[in-house]
């Protein structure tokens, strides 16, 4: 089992930034994908980013892409999302996710084993 927990959210301006971090127990996160989810009151829960066991290939939503960077530090068995340039429609519960294998659909949330219980990102315009 792995256990992870997300923290870093909170309330930020417009063009502001935050960085999360989801640390992980109970197992090296090493062999999993992480992922980062998103979900906005009265939304479906979406694909933010995700990145690979090495942390040398990463992957955006088109929404995300260039504003937000995904890191992770096996060393330290956690993942970060830095989020840059935010926006009113940022706004939402962020989880994060580990995966053993996601394969190609590191974009869908059934593909992943483990989830954090999510933390709240609000972003004022």
């Amino acid at each position: 089992q792995v256990q992870l927990v997300e923290s870093g959210g909170g309330l930020v301006q417009a063009g502001g930034s935050l960085r999360l971090s989801c640390a992980a127990s109970g197992r090296t996160l090493s062999p999993y994908t992480m992922g980062w989810f998103r979900q906005a009151p009265g939304k479906e829960r979406e694909f933010v980013g995700a990145i690979r066991p090495s942390g040398g290939t990463t992957y955006y939503a088109d929404s995300v892409k260039g504003r937000f960077t995904i890191s992770r530090d096996n060393a330290k068995n956690t993942a970060y999302l830095q989020m840059n340039s935010l926006k009113p429609e940022d706004t939402a519960v962020y989880y994060c996710a580990a995966g053993r294998y996601t394969g190609s659909n590191y974009y869908l949330g059934q593909r992943y084993d483990y989830w954090g219980q999510g933390t709240q990102v609000t972003v004022s315009s």
